[in-house]
């Protein structure tokens, strides 16, 4: 089973790096080390879809992000995307996201992008860091603004989440324009909390000003101005990601913010990024003045 889950990992960081080429069967084939056959059948039997679906799915979420966010033309995005006609990706852009491409870069609502995870190899485990690694902080001034969030019930961390609301919501939250450049997930205080067990949200943080939608089941709350210590460590291999997480949470438990004329700030949701090896993990926790008689 771990060498399936291996060769499976390996065709997805293929098409991850290569995504607006022309994959073939052979190429997976090849990155796998299996044939051509059973290279496909270990890709759906794992991940639930057929490489050329998972391959145009993703396709379509990347000329997505950048129709909302570049001045190009659909027939600019279609071939580079390596799509074979504007027609052929403005149809299964309509059906992948029920609008036209067109009409989607004039008006970007948010919509469900495909969001693949890569297949950890093995158990899911969280192991200690043998090694002495750095954690690098900053301060981090975030303005009064908006956040459009999803909900739990009793969500604590990013697994209970998933398990009550779904995985896939990051992909809607990733389509909808952020002021910091992509979602948060954001451990909520208890004055936002509702019902007071729901702890873990995800969502996306938008202008103070902000009418644009909400999507259904979503629903906006207000964040005022607040000091951040932004915690980071430095990059990992995807497959250790839990332990470049406690390397953060003993980072934050140790760290005295009075050294700096601070204290941790309980009214405002400590925050964290998505974890990513090329850049290390981050999270941000909320200080104040200290004696600032907040």
């Amino acid at each position: 089973m771990e060498e399936q889950r291996k060769a499976v990992r390996a065709m997805q960081e293929y098409i991850k790096a290569h995504f607006a080429e022309d994959i073939t069967l052979a190429d997976l084939a090849k990155a796998s080390n299996f044939s051509p056959w059973y290279a496909r059948k270990l890709f759906i039997k794992h991940l639930g879809l057929a490489p050329a679906t998972y391959i145009r799915r993703l396709r379509l979420s990347k000329s997505a992000l950048r129709l909302r966010d570049e001045k190009i033309s659909v027939l600019d995005i279609a071939m580079e995307m390596g799509f074979g006609s504007v027609d052929g990706y403005q149809r299964a852009f309509r059906r992948e996201f029920g609008c036209n491409p067109k009409e989607y870069a004039l008006n970007p609502v948010p919509i469900w992008l495909f969001t693949p995870y890569l297949i950890e190899n093995g158990e899911r485990k969280v192991s200690k860091v043998s090694e002495i690694r750095n954690v690098f902080i900053q301060t981090v001034e975030k303005p009064a603004r908006k956040v459009i969030i999803k909900r739990g019930i009793k969500a604590t961390e990013y697994w209970s989440y998933c398990e009550e609301v779904g995985c896939d919501v990051w992909g809607l939250l990733t389509s909808i324009k952020s002021i910091s450049g992509e979602p948060v997930c954001l451990w909520l205080p208890e004055h936002l909390r509702k019902p007071i067990a729901n702890e873990y949200v995800q969502g996306v943080e938008v202008e103070n000003d902000y009418t644009g939608s909400v999507p259904d089941g979503f629903e906006v709350i207000d964040l005022p101005a607040a000091t951040y210590l932004l915690f980071r460590g430095e990059p990992f291999e995807e497959e250790k990601y839990e332990s470049a997480i406690v390397e953060i949470w003993d980072a934050e438990k140790k760290y005295d913010p009075e050294f700096i004329g601070y204290e941790w700030d309980d009214m405002n949701p400590r925050i964290q990024l998505e974890p990513r090896g090329n850049r290390g993990y981050i999270e941000l926790v909320p200080v104040r003045k200290k004696n600032s008689g907040l």
